[in-house]
């Protein structure tokens, strides 16, 4: 479990690292410090990923299918926040309700996780990462004043969104399969 510690430690400081320093936020097209951060974090998914399946840890609760069934509804609700973070210049109907849609995606997905994962190295690994997710989106809106909604997205928008949240699904759903994961309950 300490890989995963490690892993959580690193994502954090590397997301985290502009907002506490005051430093402005890089972005892609600033070249070559955006790509050090990426190494970063994806150093740090390693990490995490290599820990996670190596722990062990005591067993408090098994997935049921129920369990299944709302880890994969919250599943869709987490990749259709995702697309609402994605809209350039308008935004979907979810991504004009929540101030930071990503950081909420990414929270479900975490207690989506939490819910059919049951144990300690799971509590550690999607509990850090939920917690991050909370504490980011927190400085985030601390940082960046008031809120101004976009204007909303055509209906043309709203349906593609869907669509393509309905297929990133089902092709994570069939990775899922592929590595041994059962995620239809």
């Amino acid at each position: 479990m300490t890989l995963i510690v490690i892993g959580l430690l690193i994502w954090v400081a590397a997301h985290l690292f502009n907002r506490v320093t005051g430093r402005p936020k890089i972005e892609p097209s600033s070249g070559k410090p955006y790509a050090v951060v990426s190494i970063i974090v994806l150093a740090s998914v390693v990490l995490m990923v290599i820990g996670y399946r190596s722990a062990n840890g005591a067993v408090y609760w098994d997935r049921g299918n129920g369990l299944v069934w709302l880890n994969n509804l919250l599943m869709v609700a987490a990749f259709y926040c995702y697309a609402a973070s994605a809209a350039k210049g308008v935004k979907i109907w979810l991504g004009r309700q929540i101030r930071h849609p990503q950081l909420t995606g990414f929270g479900l997905w975490a207690v989506a996780h939490l819910l059919v994962n049951g144990d300690t190295p799971s509590f550690i690994l999607f509990g850090g990462l939920l917690a991050w997710a909370i504490v980011h989106a927190r400085i985030l809106s601390a940082t960046e004043g008031p809120w101004v909604r976009l204007p909303a997205a055509p209906r043309k928008k709203e349906i593609v969104a869907l669509v393509i949240t309905v297929i990133v699904t089902c092709v994570v759903m069939g990775i899922h399969y592929a590595l041994g994961a059962q995620p239809w309950g």
